[in-house]
C-alpha cells in the first residue's frame, strides 16, 4: 500500500488489516507524524526512486499529490514519475490496483452518468487532473494486469479536502456556492471505497477501469445542507451565478500567480466546475464485475471530521 500516511491510504491500510489482510504500508511521512498507527509501516518517498519491499500478492497504489493548485511539473513528479517508480519497484507482482480519480474525465463534455469509456484527459483545469490522466495511461500501457479505480470527491472521517474547505468558508457566516445548487454530483465515502478495493482483491478481475461512487447521487444543495447540519452548523448558503463565479475565479487565480503564492486561492475554476456543474458516475460495471455494493451515503455515513475517528 503506497500513500498509507494520507487520508485515503490510511483508512485502506487500517480497515484491510482489520478484515484479515496482511498489509505492508508505505508513506512519505515519518512514523512520528502519523495521526494513527499503521500496520508494518515504512517511510518511503516514491519520488526518490525504488526501495526494498516485501514480496506481496497485490499492490494498492494510493500515493499521489492532491489539490487544485500548483505546477504540472510538481504534480507530474509525484503522480506520473512516482507511479513509474512504484510499477518498477513491484515489478514481480501480478495484481496492481491503481487509485485514480473521476477528475480525469474530460471537462469539455457533459458529465452525466459517465461510464468508464467516456472521454478522458481534455479540457482539464488542474495539474492534478492532467497528471492523474497521464498516470492512468502509464499504468494501462505497462502491459501488466492492472485495475484502475475512479472515485469522485472522497470524503469521510479525517477528510482533508472537502469538509475542511466547506467549514473554513462557512466560518465567514454564509457559504457562497457557485451555481444554483440543483446540479447533481456523485461523491464517494471513504468506507465505500475501502469496500471497492476489497472487492477487487477478492475477485478474479485483474484488469479494467471502474467508477466508484456512493449508491445515491445528490444535488449540491442537498449535499452541503446535509453535511453542514450533521456537523452542527446552520446551512446558510448563498448561490452565485456560475458565470460570475467563473470570472471571479479567473481573477483570483491570476492574482495568486502574480503574487507567487504556493497555496491555492479560496476560489478556483476547478472548484467552480465541481460545485456548479453536473458530475455523476455510473458504477454499474463495478457492481456487475466486482460485486461492489456500497452502503454509505452522505445522509448517514460516519463523519466526525474534526477528530478523524
Amino acid at each position: 500500500m503506497t500513500g498509507a500516511s494520507g487520508f485515503l491510504g490510511g483508512w485502506l491500510a487500517r480497515m484491510l488489516t482489520d478484515r484479515g489482510h496482511t498489509v505492508f504500508a508505505y508513506g512519505q511521512r515519518p512514523v512520528t507524524a502519523l495521526a494513527q498507527p499503521l500496520p508494518r509501516y515504512e517511510q518511503w518517498d516514491i519520488c526518490a526512486g525504488p526501495t526494498q519491499v516485501a514480496e506481496v500478492d497485490a499492490v494498492i497504489h494510493c500515493a499521489a499529490r492532491v489539490g487544485d493548485w500548483g505546477s504540472d511539473a510538481d504534480y507530474r513528479r509525484v503522480n506520473v514519475q512516482g507511479t513509474r517508480v512504484v510499477l518498477e519497484t513491484f515489478g514481480g507482482c501480478d495484481r496492481f490496483v491503481h487509485v485514480s480519480s473521476a477528475s480525469v474525465y474530460s471537462g469539455d463534455r457533459p458529465n452525466q452518468q459517465l461510464t468508464e469509456d467516456a472521454s478522458v484527459g481534455s479540457g482539464l483545469y488542474t495539474a492534478y487532473a492532467r497528471t492523474k490522466a497521464e498516470a492512468e495511461q502509464l499504468v494501462l500501457a505497462s502491459g501488466r494486469p492492472a485495475v484502475v479505480l475512479r472515485p469522485h470527491i472522497v470524503y469521510g472521517p479525517g477528510d482533508t479536502t472537502l469538509m475542511p474547505r466547506v467549514l473554513a468558508a462557512r466560518r465567514w457566516g454564509c457559504l457562497a456556492v457557485p451555481g444554483n445548487g440543483r446540479n447533481r454530483i456523485s461523491v464517494t465515502h471513504v468506507f465505500n471505497f475501502v469496500h471497492a478495493v476489497e472487492c477487487v482483491l477478492k475477485s478474479s478481475v485483474t484488469h479494467g477501469t471502474f467508477n466508484i461512487a456512493d449508491p445515491e447521487d445528490a444535488s449540491v444543495d442537498e449535499l452541503l445542507r446535509s453535511l453542514l447540519l450533521r456537523s452542527g452548523i446552520a446551512p446558510r448558503l448563498l448561490y452565485v451565478p456560475r458565470s460570475i463565479a467563473w470570472a471571479a475565479a479567473l481573477v483570483s487565480e491570476r492574482a495568486w500567480r502574480m503574487a507567487g503564492k504556493s497555496r491555492a486561492p479560496q476560489l478556483t475554476r476547478y472548484l467552480v466546475a465541481k460545485l456548479a456543474d453536473e458530475h455523476t458516475l455510473d458504477s454499474t460495471r463495478a457492481r456487475n464485475l466486482l460485486g461492489y455494493e456500497p452502503c454509505h451515503t452522505f445522509r448517514d455515513a460516519p463523519m466526525h471530521w474534526e477528530n478523524g475517528q
